[in-house]
């Protein structure tokens, strides 16, 4: 479901937290590492269960409106062509993603049901969906085509339910764009009823697994080895003025380039600059870039690489 660079990310922010925390637990902060990895998961099937609850919520509506006293003509006649999209049923059909929430415990929108009324609610205010009900009949691919540009026009960038993920689980922040693409691609990717939406594993396989582990133990175990690659490549900056992130985004591209010999060292390089960028200073690409271009070509001249097969240098 992640991606590497996603799992780095994780790596890095809670090399960070233990740094902030002062902690020297490396089984209690592995165990965070991995639980706020697996949380991931939740996020996955509570993106994914809002269809439902506005499925439920809408359809609820529709019927109690129909049964007032004083009904308009529109309310006892009710148009269900929302409540009866196709994904909607895709997705009521799907057992093994109602056995997921059960056994994840997620009930987010049970207890909190003000977040999918207020979706519900611009869903029904917007263009997209007059145009959609505005069209009597109704065709599968439409529906999908529908349903697509409802979560990524209207859901996906909604700030309400954004603050509400971000409180509920802050290790969810960094998260919520992977998902939320993750979702995007699987709708669009439904061509019939017999398709199902395939729920995706935390980790690919196990080398997943043990890659964060490993860059974990290894770069928190080696700190101090590391540090001292740097030390004498950046006599324009001052150690108080190098951002924390900064070293810890140095020690970890280090432990990648001399620990994990399957790993390019391009891709080592491309991986932490792009980090860099999104989680530090401005200046730190540059500065970080600076470094470990210095640093390849040490290792490479004294032969510290350990790097094996085709095209990993």
């Amino acid at each position: 479901m992640l991606n590497r660079r996603h799992y780095r990310v994780k790596v890095m922010q809670t090399i960070y937290a233990m740094h902030q925390h002062e902690s020297d637990s490396l089984d209690k902060e592995e165990r965070f590492l991995l639980q706020s990895i697996d949380n991931s998961q939740d996020l996955y099937l509570v993106m994914l269960s809002i269809f439902d609850e506005l499925q439920l919520k809408e359809r609820t509506y529709l019927e109690l409106a129909s049964k007032k006293h004083l009904a308009t003509k529109e309310e006892q006649n009710p148009n269900f062509k929302f409540v009866n999209n196709s994904f909607f049923k895709i997705i009521a059909n799907h057992a093994a993603f109602y056995d997921k929430l059960e056994e994840r415990k997620i009930d987010n929108w049970k207890r909190n049901d003000d977040c999918i009324l207020f979706l519900l609610e611009a869903i029904k205010a917007s263009d997209l969906y007059k145009r959609y009900m505005a069209v009597e009949t109704t065709e599968f691919k439409k529906d999908i085509f529908f349903m697509y540009d409802v979560f990524n026009e209207i859901i996906a960038p909604n700030e309400k339910l954004y603050d509400y993920l971000e409180d509920f689980k802050i290790t969810w922040v960094d998260d919520i764009p992977v998902i939320n693409t993750l979702i995007s691609k699987q709708i669009k990717a439904i061509r019939s009823f017999e398709d199902s939406i395939e729920l995706p594993q935390v980790f690919k396989d196990l080398d997943d697994k043990e890659f964060v582990r490993n860059l974990f133990r290894k770069t928190v175990l080696n700190e101090v080895e590391f540090a001292k690659e740097f030390e004498n490549k950046t006599p324009n900056w001052d150690k108080e003025r190098i951002a924390e992130l900064d070293t810890i985004i140095l020690k970890m591209a280090i432990c990648e380039l001399l620990k994990f010999p399957s790993i390019p060292v391009k891709v080592t390089l491309n991986e932490y600059l792009e980090i860099a960028k999104e989680y530090s200073t401005p200046k730190s690409s540059i500065f970080i870039n600076g470094i470990l271009d210095n640093l390849v070509k040490d290792f490479q001249a004294s032969e510290k690489f350990s790097k094996s097969g085709r095209g990993l240098l």
